[in-house]
């Protein structure tokens, strides 16, 4: 009998946005095709959807903190070792330009500053603020880096506002986390150790 494969290990960020509820069906989709999903919320974020959600979904602890972390080495450490792949969905404004500029003043933007693998984000925001040059200075460093997108889509957003800023659909959003993880495929960021 031959051994089980391992599953791929995904790091999922869920920033606040309205979108946030999204990630969770995102998380049941990537569980459901084999994968191990470990999140981490941004204190936004929990005010949309509950850790709890994602805990039961995903069957692994959720982190929120840098400073509720019951193992010696720091999670964001280990879970950098450990991961294929960070997807952030939605990915705010805030987290954009927090990450683009190297700002890790929570559990998420510190742990993305540690991966060194792979990263997809999938933008959510009032169309007004994804046009704005701010965030779109931020996005284009971030492709130079190796960073993908898949979206935003078009359309009304919860705000009732109409354009450019709607997160990808999880089914897009699994699209290109295929794209990224299939055995071909070279990966983006990764620092030679």
């Amino acid at each position: 009998m031959s051994p089980e494969p391992a599953k791929q290990i995904i790091a999922l960020g869920v920033t606040g946005s309205i979108a946030a509820y999204k990630a969770a069906d995102l998380v049941s989709r990537l569980v459901k095709q084999g994968c191990e999903v470990h999140v981490l919320m941004t204190a936004a974020a929990r005010e949309l959807v509950t850790e709890r959600t994602f805990l039961t979904l995903s069957r692994n602890p959720v982190v929120v903190s840098l400073w509720d972390m019951p193992e010696w080495q720091p999670g964001h450490v280990s879970l950098a070792e450990r991961a294929a792949l960070l997807v952030v969905a939605p990915a705010t404004a805030n987290f954009l330009a927090k990450y683009a500029h190297g700002v890790a003043d929570d559990a998420l933007t510190t742990y993305a500053l540690a991966h060194d693998g792979p990263v997809l984000l999938a933008p959510a925001m009032n169309p007004r603020m994804w046009r704005h040059p701010a965030t779109q200075a931020n996005r284009a460093l971030l492709r130079r880096r190796g960073v993908r997108f898949v979206g935003p889509g078009s359309g009304r957003v919860a705000c009732g506002d109409d354009g450019e800023g709607r997160m990808a659909e999880p089914t897009d959003i699994l699209a290109a986390i295929a794209d990224i993880l299939r055995p071909e495929a070279k990966p983006t960021m990764r620092r030679r150790r």
